[in-house]
């Protein structure tokens, strides 16, 4: 957590414990604010953000309005982050629909797997960025076109990727990208983002029915007077209680510190220890030329090792890494360097 984030937690308690100088306007401020903060890690209006509680809302947010034919495919990856898996498993249960997981093929690229399982029978292609336990990235400029071409939905959950990687939404242009906002956005937990296309803003069902998302919830005093209609654009599709005192503040403090850093900047920085991760693999003859990884996740397979002799080797030499699947996650970031990097494959070469 950034030293920022958690000042303004602070400050954020200090100012809930003072209910009575908390104006009407209070309720609204703050959540525009962070709303054109994250709309342009995004790369996209304000107007197209909501706010959410966590990116399996959004998910379910998306899935709510899909309606499809009977026999349609909802594509996946191999070993998807659950939350983008479980909610497609129960649409395709209540709609008799076929979940295809791809694989990625020897001597292809993850994003030619993907495209190669693409057709008129493709109802929805739900994918990350970069794969959460490797960091194998997907050109989603070139699933977008495909999607678009064969007349399916496109839903990201940009959870892995969001503030370390950048995007265009407004070029990619799909029905519905989610992401948390704790991880690379470096927010408080529990507070995330939903980009919402256009089209969706105007026919799409929110998830549930808050009078904080209703045209002129603004004015306390008439709240009485029933609406049928919403606040502008993705306003609709915002949690209840979004003003959320105690995490807003923290949300805009983490973004202003990423706008400030330039998530280009970040990408270039982290890919520099990243690539000492590949020259290693490299060495030991286990990289794959059509990995094509992200710069801020890198993985080492753990083929033979022993895993708890390491693990204890890891602890002594105070590194702290995940272990996903059969492989090491290395996921660094500003406040890592070369340094740290080398302590961990020193831990591997010994």
């Amino acid at each position: 957590m950034l030293k920022t984030v958690k000042e303004a937690g602070l400050q954020a308690l200090e100012t809930r414990a003072t209910p009575w100088k908390i104006s009407s306007e209070d309720w609204f401020t703050n959540a525009e604010k962070l709303r054109t903060l994250a709309s342009k890690v995004f790369q996209t209006n304000n107007n197209n953000i909501a706010l959410i509680p966590s990116a399996s809302y959004g998910l379910a947010v998306a899935a709510k309005n899909f309606k499809l034919k009977a026999g349609k495919e909802i594509i996946v990856l191999a070993q998807q982050y659950p939350s983008n898996y479980y909610v497609w498993e129960n649409l395709a249960s209540q709609q008799h629909l076929k979940i295809v997981i791809v694989q990625k093929e020897r001597g292809k690229t993850l994003t030619e797997s993907v495209l190669g399982k693409i057709n008129s029978s493709t109802g929805i292609i739900a994918l990350p960025n970069c794969h959460w336990i490797n960091g194998t990235y997907i050109d989603l400029q070139k699933i977008s076109d495909a999607s678009r071409s064969s007349g399916s939905y496109l839903v990201l959950d940009l959870s892995q990727s969001l503030g370390a990687l950048q995007i265009d939404m407004d070029k990619i242009q799909p029905d519905f990208a989610v992401s948390v906002g704790y991880k690379w956005l470096m927010g408080p937990y529990g507070l995330g983002y939903m980009y919402v296309s256009k089209k969706w803003q105007d026919i799409g069902e929110p998830l549930e029915y808050s009078w904080l998302t209703k045209k002129g919830s603004e004015n306390f005093a008439d709240l009485t007077t029933y609406v049928t209609g919403y606040r502008d654009g993705a306003r609709k599709f915002d949690m209840g209680e979004f003003p959320q005192f105690n995490l807003l503040p923290m949300s805009i403090a983490a973004l202003q510190q990423i706008d400030n850093w330039d998530i280009g900047f970040i990408q270039t920085e982290l890919k520099k220890l990243t690539d000492k991760i590949i020259y290693f693999k490299k060495d030991l003859g286990v990289f794959d030329e059509t990995e094509l990884g992200v710069g801020h996740i890198s993985s080492i397979p753990l083929n033979d090792l022993n895993l708890n002799k390491l693990k204890d080797r890891l602890q002594t030499n105070k590194v702290v890494i995940s272990f996903r699947g059969t492989s090491i996650r290395v996921s660094p970031h500003l406040y890592n360097d070369i340094e740290d990097i080398d302590k961990l494959l020193s831990c591997l070469q010994d």
